[in-house]
């Protein structure tokens, strides 16, 4: 039996490429279900658009994630992405159209074609077709639904020994083990507003972070998500809230009436590199450093964690 410490969307994608190869695991996690930063996630599937700031090896390790999320959860939407900006920041929307590709720079018109409410409001969008996004909530729900269905028992509020466990999964957690490990904050709001009908994510480039908003569906929008390097938890600060509305509101006018139905903040795990990877300490594998591409970039690594397992002739799992 394999002890899996964790049940964010690490956690959660290592069990499920574990026991898809027939393993006998658990997953334990210390905290509530529906907690933690994976909860907070945009849930955005987009390996060419993360290119601009993100390294090369992280647009690697998330081409396939789309493939593999709709092969297991509901809800995985190919629409691509919009990237757009305003007037005075064309040089910026310039120097990112120059940074990544698999994109087409499209017009007012094609603006409006695809998404009718953003008709008139920006001359010029770079639109990548050929990513997708997802609602982490119900991503993670039906994983472990899944995991579930093939026996695998998880443990919410649980407190588990590290050095008992075969694969951390814990995030900032696991700092006992892997003091290279970094705090970076990120903060998002959940409005509803069914005055704007968006159907896909579309980022809003700004002068300090990324600013993207995403259609949950019923007229509910994520709008994150600020990258603050803290060790700092707590509430959404008012700074941080101030400039996500604002960056809303930029977008279009009628989020200005959006009622928040949320608010939140998360510590992201992340190494100096900003690269997730797999490592070994104190005789357990660690999946950490998911930093803010964890729904794009867990789904291959779990499948290169369970690559590193195999069985022996007498049938007991060993680590490879």
């Amino acid at each position: 039996m394999i002890t899996i410490l964790g049940a964010g969307v690490a956690g959660l994608c290592a069990a499920t490429a574990l026991a898809e190869r027939g393993m006998s695991l658990r997953v334990v996690d210390s905290g509530a279900e529906g907690a933690g930063a994976s909860w907070l996630a945009g849930g955005m599937l987009a390996p060419l658009v993360e290119a601009e700031s993100a390294p090369a090896e992280v647009a690697q390790l998330g081409a396939s994630a789309a493939d593999w999320w709709a092969a297991r959860v509901p809800g995985v939407a190919r629409r691509g992405t919009l990237v757009v900006a305003p007037p005075r920041d064309r040089a910026e929307f310039d120097r990112f159209a120059a940074r990544t590709t698999g994109h087409e720079r499209i017009g007012p018109e094609r603006i409006a074609a695809l998404e009718p409410d953003l008709a008139g409001r920006f001359a010029t969008a770079l639109h990548y077709p050929d990513e997708a996004h997802l609602d982490p909530r119900i991503a993670l729900s039906a994983l472990a639904e899944g995991l579930r269905r093939r026996g695998v028992h998880i443990r919410y509020d649980t407190q588990t020994d590290p050095d008992r466990a075969e694969i951390d999964c814990r995030g900032l957690a696991a700092r006992d083990a892997l003091p290279g490990l970094r705090a970076v904050r990120g903060e998002m709001l959940l409005l509803r507003c069914p005055e704007v009908t968006l159907s896909r994510p579309v980022r809003l480039l700004h002068p300090r972070f990324p600013v993207y908003v995403v259609p949950r569906g019923n007229g509910l929008y994520m709008v994150g998500a600020t990258m603050v390097e803290t060790d700092k938890p707590g509430p959404i600060t008012l700074r941080s809230a101030m400039e996500l509305m604002g960056a809303a509101f930029a977008l279009h006018p009628a989020f200005a009436e959006a009622a928040i139905v949320e608010t939140g903040s998360g510590l992201r795990p992340a190494w100096p590199d900003n690269m997730p990877r797999i490592s070994k300490a104190r005789g357990r594998l660690h999946l950490n450093g998911l930093y803010r591409h964890g729904f794009l970039t867990a789904p291959a690594l779990a499948e290169q964690l369970a690559d590193t397992f195999a069985p022996t002739r007498t049938g007991v799992w060993r680590c490879g």
